[in-house]
């Protein structure tokens, strides 16, 4: 956990100091294709249809039991998929190239749409061929290793990309730079993980017997669904904008989304470096402490999303004008609607990492097609009337009415064996808490701070008090927040002794 937070902050730097420089340079449209061609791509990893979760899933009982040949043999059907989907990815991509003019309403003076969009397509496929090893490091619980790696060539890239920009100031040499950063970093990752692992290449291939094949496409189809509905939600949402909007607006949201994407990284940083002890946990443990510890994990969950989601409300549009001009700023109701869907996604995080280490994929396998549908139908109906607002308010409404009741329904029904109303009642008392935090924290924000340098660094500083000494105030007594102090404290501890260790 410490170094996936160390390696996102180092990241984060990196990256809005290459983005400062960017948007510098070149103009807004640019930042709009940038993260149109970004969705598009992201519709296009359809074709990954949830392998991956399906087989780290199975990765978790083997790694704990120490079972090599079960290892390799999942190990050999993921690469084979992944082979698959790679082709299947770049025949897509290879076939949208006729219709890229048809996604963009105001068609930007931006040359060789067709190579920067290819460039992206290339990212993308390559990626495919080196990444499926990823899942075996991560079910072992040795993420850091990605995260060094991704956090050295994410410094040589930024680096790069800095320098080209200001020497020639070409979009194409800013995408070769990327396209051979994410290769080599794939690559030498790869390199690694068969170092650690040196039994998958040694001695012959070893194939699954009938029965783990047939639970794990089952689990394979069911994610197939889940990964659609996810893919149509989050990744159509610049596509729309741009088809019914214009590129122009697309390049202002994704400034916002950069950054909300950085702090999200932070935060998937700490669920990640946990996900697979929780999948031991439930491998091995029973569902009474299973739920025990999901209890913990939520409280966190709500503490860590509703301090940004407060933070976000109260900094984003001062942030902005400070850091790139009250030109890239965006109405308070959109961002209004950018920090809901955060929170209320954000909220969903405990749930889904525990469905998915307990395996739960089967049981909602249509909950996807319902989402996926209301989102497309009531954003295609907004847009029209409310512009980028109703493409957002798309996306809430879908997951309001699916993901919001759906997931912990299955959760509680086939994991914790136990009532859901439970879970409810919780999450409307801290959605309570955060807007009443999150007005408090404003207005105390708009009576001493304007926009300037120095309001930014106040604002900042009543978003970091605030919110903490609301939730400590209200919480300081509960278990929870007392599990997760002692947790922090025997961290804390730990870290001390490593400190006092080496200066003996």
């Amino acid at each position: 956990m410490v170094c996936g937070v160390g390696g996102q902050l180092f990241g984060a730097v990196l990256s809005f100091a290459c983005r400062t420089v960017f948007i510098g340079i070149l103009s807004v449209e640019y930042l709009g294709i940038n993260g149109l061609f970004g969705d598009v791509l992201s519709m296009l990893s359809l074709a990954e249809l949830g392998v991956g979760s399906a087989i780290t899933y199975s990765l978790y009982k083997p790694l704990a039991a120490k079972d090599e040949n079960k290892i390799k043999a999942l190990m050999g059907l993921y690469a084979t998929t992944y082979r698959i989907i790679a082709c299947t990815v770049a025949v897509l991509g290879l076939a949208l190239v006729p219709f890229l003019e048809d996604i963009i309403k105001d068609k930007p003076t931006i040359p060789d749409l067709t190579i920067i969009y290819l460039m992206f397509l290339a990212n993308s496929v390559v990626s495919y061929f080196f990444v499926y090893k990823n899942a075996l490091i991560i079910a072992d619980q040795k993420q850091y290793v990605i995260t060094i790696y991704g956090c050295g060539f994410g410094l040589v890239q930024n680096i790069a990309q800095i320098i080209v920009l200001m020497i020639t100031k070409n979009f194409i040499w800013y995408l070769a730079i990327q396209v051979a950063c994410s290769f080599l970093s794939n690559f030498f990752i790869s390199k690694q993980i068969d170092k650690v692992y040196r039994f998958l290449n040694n001695g012959p291939k070893v194939h699954l017997d009938k029965e783990s094949k047939k639970s794990i496409f089952k689990n394979i189809g069911a994610m197939m669904l889940h990964k659609m509905g996810e893919v149509i939600v989050f990744s159509t949402d610049n596509i729309l904008i741009s088809m019914f909007v214009g590129i122009y607006w697309v390049g202002l949201y994704s400034n916002y989304i950069m950054i909300m994407g950085i702090v999200r990284s932070f935060i998937s940083s700490i669920f990640s470096s946990v996900t697979a002890s929780i999948g031991q946990l439930n491998a091995k443990e029973s569902s009474e402490k299973a739920y025990s510890v999901f209890n913990t994990a939520f409280f966190l969950n709500f503490w860590i999303y509703s301090f940004c989601a407060v933070s976000f409300w109260a900094l984003f549009n001062p942030f902005i004008t400070m850091w790139i001009g009250s030109q890239y700023v965006m109405s308070k109701y959109i961002v209004l609607m950018i920090v809901a869907n955060f929170f209320v996604t954000g909220m969903r995080r405990t749930v889904l990492t525990y469905k998915e280490t307990m395996g739960l994929f089967w049981q909602d396998r249509f909950k996807p097609l319902f989402e996926s549908a209301i989102n497309l139908i009531a954003s295609v109906i907004l847009v029209t009337k409310l512009g980028i607002i109703g493409v957002l308010l798309g996306t809430f409404i879908s997951t309001m009415t699916t993901c919001f009741w759906v997931e912990p329904y299955i959760l509680y029904k086939h994991g914790f064996k136990k009532p859901v109303r439970f879970h409810f009642a919780k999450y409307a008392m801290y959605t309570g808490i955060t807007v009443a935090t999150a007005l408090i924290t404003e207005w105390t924000c708009s009576i001493f701070t304007t926009y300037t340098f120095s309001s930014v660094a106040g604002r900042a500083i009543f978003c970091l008090i605030i919110p903490n000494m609301i939730f400590t105030m209200l919480f300081y007594r509960t278990r929870e927040f007392k599990h997760v102090y002692g947790i922090v404290r025997a961290i804390s501890f730990s870290c001390l002794q490593v400190v006092d260790n080496k200066n003996v």
